[in-house]
């Protein structure tokens, strides 16, 4: 077969719109052209995907190879679209059937040795794949991550090689399970540790009990960010809604994240509008 489909993800702000990754291989001098609005990250994966398909064991085809990126007015960045592909490209060389990827979604960067490496925005991309009902195959790093959703088939993935063991039914990789672990203690601040403050701590109350806004003003050292930082150790938790959106943009972040816990910001007193809710085009 000389054409291969690969479906992946990419990341539009909370948004993982679909990709599909369309490789074709053909006669002619040898060479390798990507095209449909790939940016730097993107361009240089074929040097990243020809010595990983090399070293995980495989023939990297000597023909003329095109790979569209669509939608093609989408912007495509990030190392995530490595490991699709170079999955495309095995199987429009004739390495790997095509039938294998039918159901799949595969995201994760490659090394030059064929080793997989994690990517940001999982949580997105899982979120967008259980939606469409599909399987994620992604890299080991990141499994923990995107199993915290129910439903969804999470397959992790060490290398390329493994990748293509599983497609290929000669070594299937097992259903990802989140391990559950003892949490020791919560990190919220608690408001038990605010001595005197009687007023402002009334006013927190009522401000969480009543869902309410609430704003302190004083000169500084007078305890307003001290106070602000307990409001969240008497909120109720997230929902599990809730607890998906802010997951998420910690997952964009590259940052941890404890499932129904309320995040607390501290920007600096001299930070601007625009640092605060961002800028630009």
């Amino acid at each position: 077969m000389s054409f291969a489909k690969v479906y992946t993800r990419g990341v539009l702000g909370l948004q993982a719109p679909l990709i599909e990754v369309e490789v074709h291989v053909s006669q002619g001098l040898p060479s390798l052209t990507i095209v449909g609005l790939p940016e730097a990250a993107v361009r240089e994966s074929k040097d990243r995907v020809r010595s990983a398909i090399i070293n995980s064991g495989f023939q990297f085809p000597t023909k003329r190879l095109t790979i569209n990126l669509a939608p093609a007015d989408l912007p495509k960045d990030s190392s995530r679209l490595d490991l699709p592909i170079a999955v495309g490209i095995l199987i429009a060389s004739g390495q790997i059937p095509d039938q294998a990827i039918a159901d799949y979604e595969l995201v994760g960067e490659l090394a030059l040795d064929g080793q997989l490496r994690a990517v940001s925005s999982i949580l997105s991309i899982a979120l967008a794949c259980k939606k469409a009902r599909h399987k994620l195959l992604l890299p080991s790093d990141n499994a923990d991550e995107a199993v915290q959703l129910q439903h969804l088939d999470v397959y992790p993935a060490h290398s390329l090689q493994q990748v293509c063991q599983h497609l290929l039914s000669q070594q299937p990789i097992e259903l990802h399970v989140l391990q559950t672990q003892e949490i020791k203690g919560s990190t919220l601040l608690d408001l038990a540790d605010i001595k005197g403050q009687l007023r402002p701590r009334r006013a927190l109350e009522i401000a969480a009990a009543g869902n309410h806004s609430i704003l302190f003003r004083g000169p500084p050292g007078t305890g307003k960010t001290l106070l602000a930082s307990r409001l969240p150790g008497i909120l109720p938790k997230l929902d599990q809604d809730e607890s998906l959106t802010v997951a998420s943009i910690y997952s964009i972040a590259n940052q941890p994240y404890q499932f129904g816990q309320r995040p607390f910001r501290a920007p600096h007193h001299t930070a601007s509008a625009i640092a605060l809710v961002g800028g630009g085009c």
